[in-house]
């Protein structure tokens, strides 16, 4: 994966550096917050500053795809497009191995352990084949996979078993391969990354507390320095992929700011090193845990140190690859799904005909369709700008969103709803896993907090710019509401406003040119039109909410999360249409068209016409009889509580 990273050394200079105010902490500090409060806020803010320095200025958010969408002004439309990504003989071997050892265990019924977790062989197994090692570089024992190529594998991978491609997302994305990948030193990554793509030592990261959630501020475990080692003490709750022997990231307190340590658990649990095991629906496939460290010791040269940031720093890199990696398993999931959907409709008969002929089924299948179009989209969309080297912040996030979103509504109102009561007998894909299509909402950053982050980022530099030095000079002033019309208020503000205003009228006077875009089918190019002219007029839509809430917009939580909401559908309908309109196959390219066209019934409150009804079954009808590409490769279910139906 091509990262553009800057060099992650072990200069502490930064860190040491005195502490600046983020805008987030400036902000809520102008707008009556309190300090406990704007000091928390301003942490997680400056956290994610300093991810943004890691990378090349052409890189970062500002100069994203999703953030020029809104705010240049023109759509770049050549930068939704994304490229095939291209697997070598040799990774592909990996790939093709793992799915014939999943495929295997799945057909002999063997995938699962007596507690109906992923049986400890499985895991090794794949180790064999490489599984473990898709993420980590060559000269470590791994196969330097582009991240495009691996997360397209994880939707393939998820056809067949959304636990093992979640554990793949686990040990390579947000575990302690990309930590130390990213910010070890030379020692580190040749100490940890050969067990870590071999999977002799699995890993996970452990970052959750009882009492630090989204507030990442609130963490209390500690690490204390004695001699050559830290003594860590404190609690972390809901780790996935936590067994004795395994390898996590530790997110801990050093000196009173966050550290990430890497961890080799002990093979059994001791009096320094306990598990905390619970009763837990989601993720019922693999283990998930607290861990308590009661004066546990770590070596210090275990502690990773970025050049800029701190623990913070190191936790919020490797979260956009799980959200990309969260979407893909939403897709194959889907898949999974969908293969499971038409059997069941072609045998249940009602009033004598299949439900297969019927339209609701047909529109369910067609709307599952559009939905696994969309997280492919989306994945293969996010996972190339990864690739390229951007931070991919707000792209990612949309791609949580979306795929979880997806995955939630098409177990509940597609899947679910055509199986009937069936869906709820022991056995069935939808009652054994029902928590596990359910949890992707929460994990990974429950969806509208990541909504209004995506807010956030998008709307930062433009505070920053134009209504920051406003904010100051009305402090400064004393001016607590600004009156135009007083002359004092007015000479007051001028040099701070003038810039701002010239911004305003501009884009007020803006000519709305067509934006560029390649050769499409008229319908895929009428929705990428549709959504680029609606994403230049949404900055200033933005911007008249940034000047009727002003600093008091963080307690907006409502408006922020409605605007997001629509900035993301927008990205995603261009993103899709863009797509598929570089996709040879017409059941895909009609998925992603009635994707956009539900979408925007989403945003302008449209009821859907006679004409998307017929599209929408019709399309049903062609996958209820096998049109879909790829589901022959998906091993459908058992039907369950099955009868005699009279002879036809």
């Amino acid at each position: 994966m091509a990262t553009d990273l800057k060099d992650h050394g072990t200069d502490h200079n930064a860190n040491a550096a005195e502490r600046v105010e983020s805008f987030a902490e400036t902000a809520l500090k102008l707008g009556g917050k309190s300090e406990d409060e704007a000091r928390r806020t301003g942490a997680i803010d400056m956290a994610d500053d300093q991810v943004e320095q890691l990378f090349a200025a052409q890189y970062q958010t500002i100069n994203s795809p999703a953030h020029r969408a809104v705010w240049d002004r023109g759509v770049p439309t050549d930068e939704f497009l994304s490229t095939p990504p291209k697997t070598s003989p040799e990774v592909q071997k990996v790939m093709d191995d793992s799915i014939a050892v999943v495929r295997r265990h799945k057909q002999a019924g063997t995938l699962h352990n007596e507690e109906g977790k992923t049986r400890e062989e499985v895991l090794q197994e794949l180790a064999a084949v490489g599984y473990w090692g898709l993420l980590v570089g060559e000269e470590y024992g791994g196969s330097d996979c582009s991240f495009s190529s691996f997360a397209a594998f994880l939707a393939r991978m998820a056809t067949l078993d959304g636990t093992i491609a979640g554990l793949a997302s686990i040990h390579g994305c947000i575990g302690a391969v990309d930590p130390v990948k990213t910010f070890g030193n030379a020692a580190q990554k040749q100490e940890f990354l050969p067990g870590l793509a071999d999977g002799s030592r699995l890993s996970a990261f452990a970052l959750t507390e009882p009492c630090a959630g989204s507030d990442l501020t609130a963490l209390r475990t500690t690490a204390v320095l004695d001699g050559d080692d830290y003594v860590v003490n404190g609690e972390k709750l809901f780790i996935s992929n936590v067994v004795p022997g395994r390898t996590i990231g530790l997110v801990c307190l050093i000196d009173g700011k966050p550290a990430v340590l890497v961890v080799e658990l002990p093979t059994e649990e001791n009096e320094n090193f306990q598990l905390k095991k619970y009763g837990i629906h989601a993720l019922s496939r693999l283990y998930n845990r607290g861990i308590i460290f009661n004066s546990f010791r770590v070596p210090a040269r275990n502690l990773l140190t970025p050049t800029r940031g701190d623990g913070l720093t190191i936790a919020y890199h490797g979260l956009n690859l799980g959200r990309v990696a969260l979407c893909a398993n939403a897709a194959g999931t889907m898949r999974q799904m969908m293969a499971d959907m038409i059997p069941w409709a072609h045998f249940r008969v009602t009033y004598s005909e299949p439900i297969a002929q019927r339209e609701l089924v047909q529109r369910r299948l067609g709307e599952m369709a559009g939905l696994i179009v969309g997280c492919d989209a989306l994945v293969a969309w996010c996972s190339d700008l990864l690739d390229r080297g951007y931070r991919g912040e707000m792209e990612c996030i949309i791609a949580k969103i979306f795929g979880s979103e997806a995955l939630k509504h098409a177990a509940v109102e597609l899947y679910m709803k055509t199986h009937g009561g069936r869906s709820f007998l022991h056995g069935h894909a939808f009652g054994d896993n029902v928590h596990d299509f359910l949890a992707p909402c929460i994990y990974e950053g429950e969806g509208e907090m990541l909504g209004m982050a995506f807010f956030k980022s998008l709307v930062k530099h433009h505070g920053k710019t134009y209504f920051e030095p406003v904010g100051k000079a009305l402090a400064a002033a004393g001016i607590q509401r600004p009156n135009p019309l007083n002359p004092m208020h007015a000479m007051k503000l001028a040099p701070v406003a003038m810039p701002y205003l010239k911004w305003l009228i501009g884009r007020k006077l803006m000519w709305g040119a067509a934006p560029r875009l390649p050769a499409m089918p008229t319908n895929l190019r009428e929705h990428a039109e549709y959504a680029s002219r609606k994403l230049t007029a949404t900055a200033l839509e933005i911007d008249g909410a940034m000047q009727k809430f002003q600093l008091k917009l963080a307690d907006r939580q409502c408006r922020m999360a409605e605007l997001s909401g629509r900035c993301q559908d927008l990205i995603t309908i261009l993103c899709a249409s863009m797509y598929a309109a570089r996709q040879e196959d017409e059941v895909v390219r009609a998925s992603a068209d009635l994707l956009c066209q539900k979408l925007r019934q989403k945003l302008t409150g449209a009821r859907p016409s006679n004409k998307y009804f017929k599209q929408i079954t019709t399309l049903g009808a062609q996958i209820a009889d096998g049109a879909f590409p790829g589901l022959d490769e998906i091993p459908a279910g058992e039907i369950q509580q099955p009868y005699e139906r009279e002879a036809e």
